[in-house]
């Protein structure tokens, strides 16, 4: 399929009315059980750079990601059709707009449709991931609730803690310096930022 929905490479704010919700409420758009050693490949903010997205997925099947995280703002059917046909999950950016159209299209190519949050359990790990403007992204962030959130918005890569849960932010494809993905393995703890110019880690 070719992208038939414009590319927006500029974001304009939003005030948009979120619901707080205390963690019982959460819901997610993917629960899969995964006991197994599993490397994610996260990565975040294309802003419809088809071809750093390419090359994004490229380092990190390269780098042994077996599964897929975008952390939102992918803006263009371009990006999606670089996700179709992995084990991917997405979550919409603040830039992104969805519609019932672009929802279709992204069933039509096998990608799971963002429902709010999404939230994954690997390793006996529990897994969130936002794009990082969320209010909800920062209630999360202090509940205490997931061992790992996954993020972007910021264009800037991040690994911090608070509490029980590591914050992780892979960088940004477009607008950052330097481009950056990461991958994860939650069944060790490991995190690997990587340089899209370089391949290398950070």
């Amino acid at each position: 399929m070719h992208a038939s929905y414009p590319v927006l490479y500029a974001c304009k704010s939003e005030a948009r009315a979120i619901r707080m919700v205390v963690p019982s409420e959460w819901r997610s758009i993917h629960r899969g059980e995964s006991s197994g050693e599993m490397i994610l490949g996260i990565l975040s903010d294309s802003h419809g750079d088809v071809h750093a997205t390419q090359r994004a997925i490229e380092l990190l099947r390269e780098s042994g990601a077996t599964r897929f995280i975008h952390c939102g703002d992918l803006c263009g059917t371009g990006v999606l059709d670089a996700l179709a046909g992995l084990d991917c999950y997405f979550v919409w950016g603040n830039c992104d707009h969805p519609d019932a159209a672009m929802n279709k299209y992204v069933r039509d190519i096998g990608l799971p449709v963002p429902n709010g949050r999404l939230t994954l359990y690997i390793a006996g790990k529990s897994i969130a991931a936002f794009h990082g403007h969320e209010e909800e992204f920062h209630a999360a962030a202090g509940s205490d609730h997931f061992d790992y959130i996954l993020y972007g918005h910021t264009h800037r890569y991040a690994d911090t803690r608070i509490g029980r849960t590591r914050l992780i932010n892979p960088g940004a494809l477009y607008r950052a310096r330097p481009h950056t993905v990461a991958t994860l393995d939650p069944s060790t703890d490991k995190l690997t930022v990587l340089r899209l110019d370089t391949g290398r880690p950070v």
